[in-house]
């Protein structure tokens, strides 16, 4: 312990005392507003974009619900041929959903491609999905 008694004591002088208690100057608390601000905008954009997705996420998973319905339609009518170019409408979360059903052959006879193309305006100028589907000829009933 005496070794460390020894050692000389190093005190400031009395004008950097004074200085250090004086606060932060004008510069430090712009820059420091500056960094404030730039990272409250990035917090903020990164939360309207989210906010952004989540609507369109939403249209997505509605317009889904909406194709997935007409299928099951076209599979519990069992018609043949399915209709090309069929268009029609559906009413779902306070939205009407516009739906065009696009037929193609395929290199099976007995079976076709279904496109459901679902949009919020009924000149599909924006379509929001489309789901692909493929059909069977259906067999008779009286076969066995």
């Amino acid at each position: 312990m005496q070794i460390f008694s020894r050692l000389p004591r190093l005190s400031l002088p009395t004008s950097a005392l004074r200085y250090s208690q004086r606060g932060m100057t004008l510069i430090e608390v712009m820059v420091a507003l500056l960094i404030f601000g730039l990272t409250g905008t990035a917090v903020m954009k990164a939360t309207t974009e989210n906010l952004s997705s989540v609507g369109q996420l939403q249209d997505i998973t509605f317009a889904t619900f909406v194709a997935n319905n007409r299928l099951a339609q076209l599979h519990l009518t069992r018609e043949w041929p399915i209709k090309n170019n069929e268009k029609g409408q559906m009413d779902m979360a306070s939205t009407t959903w516009y739906w065009q059903q696009t037929v193609t052959k395929t290199a099976e006879t007995e079976l076709i491609q279904v496109r459901i193309t679902v949009a919020t305006d009924e000149a599909y100028r924006r379509p929001i999905t489309d789901v692909v589907s493929f059909f069977a000829k259906p067999t008779s009933s009286g076969a066995t």
